[in-house]
C-alpha cells in the first residue's frame, strides 16, 4: 500500500513548523517527519528518518523545495536516494511530483533554474559592489579618528581606566585595546570602572 509520509523543516528553534504540518495533513501525510535546522547543514535526523522510513511505491512530500535543501546540488542529491529506491518525492507549491517523467523533469528544471537565479544575483552583487568602489564608495566599519583614540591613550597614561577613558572620547573599548596593545610602553589594565 503506496502510503504518504511528509518532511517539515523550520530554520530556527523559535519558528514553528505548525503550518508546514497542516498543509502536509491535508494532502494525506500519515507521518510527517521534522527538523528544527538550517538547510545549510547536512546532518538532518528528520530527512534522514524519513529517508530510511519510506519504502518502493511511497511519496515523500514537502511543502516548497527549499525544505529540502538550499543548493540544487543538495536537492538532487536529496531526490537521487529515494528515486533510486521507487520512492517519489511530492512538492506542495512547485506542484512537483516525481512519480512521473514530467514532474522529475519539472523538478530539473525548478532547480536549474534556482541555480541560475543565485549565481545571477551573486554577479549583480559582485558588479554593484565594483562600480560603488569605482565611484569611491567605502566599505567596511569607518575608522576612528586618529586624535580620538591618541586622545584616549593620553587619558589612560593619565591613569583612567581604558573602558572609561573609551566612553569619555566615545570610541569602542575593544578599538582602545587594540591600539593600547600596539604601544610598546603601556598595557591596558584590567580595570572597568
Amino acid at each position: 500500500m503506496n502510503q504518504i509520509f511528509g518532511y517539515a523543516r523550520v530554520s530556527t528553534l523559535d519558528q514553528d513548523v505548525a503550518a508546514q504540518v497542516v498543509r502536509l495533513q491535508r494532502v494525506g501525510a500519515i507521518k510527517i517527519f521534522e527538523d528544527k535546522i538550517s538547510g545549510a547543514r547536512f546532518d538532518r535526523p528528520g530527512l534522514k528518518a524519513v529517508m530510511n522510513y519510506a519504502r518502493q511505491g511511497d511519496t515523500i512530500c514537502v511543502v516548497r523545495l527549499d525544505r529540502l535543501g538550499r543548493s540544487v546540488r543538495e536537492l538532487l542529491d536529496v531526490v537521487a536516494n529515494p528515486k533510486q529506491r521507487g520512492i517519489a518525492l511530492s512538492s506542495l507549491e512547485e506542484k512537483i511530483d516525481t512519480s512521473s517523467a514530467s514532474g522529475e523533469l519539472i523538478f530539473h528544471i525548478f532547480c536549474s533554474i534556482a541555480a541560475f537565479e543565485r549565481r545571477l544575483f551573486a554577479e549583480r552583487t559582485r558588479d554593484g559592489l565594483a562600480t560603488a568602489k569605482a565611484r569611491g564608495a567605502k566599505f567596511g566599519r569607518p575608522n576612528v579618528e586618529a586624535e580620538r583614540i591618541e586622545g584616549a591613550i593620553l587619558l589612560v597614561h593619565g591613569g583612567i581606566s581604558p573602558t572609561r577613558a573609551a566612553r569619555q572620547i566615545g570610541i569602542g573599548r575593544s578599538t582602545l585595546y587594540r591600539r593600547l596593545s600596539q604601544e610598546p610602553t603601556v598595557k591596558p589594565s584590567n580595570r572597568t570602572d
